[in-house]
């Protein structure tokens, strides 16, 4: 066997491994904007004492009023969720309303989302504590002053898990009854038109 046919045995191998490592491929990094943000939505009462004489939880009405309440409330119950990083909206769970602020730094529950006055910057404080500023005008939210304090109101919130409280109802309603296994007919298909589809009516 000459030299020349030695050298193509050898490099039969070595082109063989560099076509098997080739064919491993690299994984593609996943650039979905639908998992950006994933798993970014938390329910939170937002707690403050702040140095103030009473401690307070951020509540937000039907009728659109920001105010602190001393006792946890299904009106408190609030669901934060990341827009952006860094960059959250604030929905009340009961009303429905997304806390919003206009310049003044005058806070209101809106019915509509509007990115422009409805996203906080969520600064996060070494003692647990978060601080929230509107992205659009740079204002820190705060609770209403207490006239009788004389002073700006609290700014700095403790987000408290939250769930929705017993004996309250989400308002989109309960979902259906679970099918009752240990019957005959467990998606009452038989006995009564309850629960039919349109398409077996005649």
């Amino acid at each position: 066997m000459g030299p020349r046919r030695r050298a193509r045995g050898c490099l039969a191998p070595l082109l063989s491994l560099l076509l098997a490592y080739r064919g491993w491929g690299y994984p593609i990094p996943d650039s979905s904007p639908m998992l950006l943000f994933g798993g970014q939505v938390r329910l939170r009462h937002l707690y403050t004492d702040d140095g103030q004489d009473t401690e307070a939880h951020v509540e937000m009405g039907p009728d659109g009023a920001v105010r602190a309440a001393v006792e946890r409330s299904p009106d408190s119950l609030l669901e934060l969720k990341a827009v952006k990083p860094g960059v959250i909206r604030i929905l009340a769970v009961h009303s429905s309303r997304f806390l919003c602020m206009r310049p003044s730094g005058e806070l209101y529950g809106a019915v509509q989302y509007d990115p422009s006055a409805c996203n906080f910057r969520e600064h996060l404080l070494g003692d647990g504590y978060n601080v929230y500023e509107s992205e659009a005008h740079g204002r820190t939210l705060r609770l209403s002053p207490q006239a009788s304090l004389g002073q700006p109101g609290p700014s700095r919130f403790l987000p408290l898990p939250g769930a929705q409280l017993p004996g309250t109802e989400p308002p989109w309603g309960e979902g259906p009854e679970p099918p009752d296994v240990g019957s005959a007919d467990p998606l009452s298909m038989v006995g009564g038109a309850q629960g039919r589809s349109p398409s077996y009516s005649s």
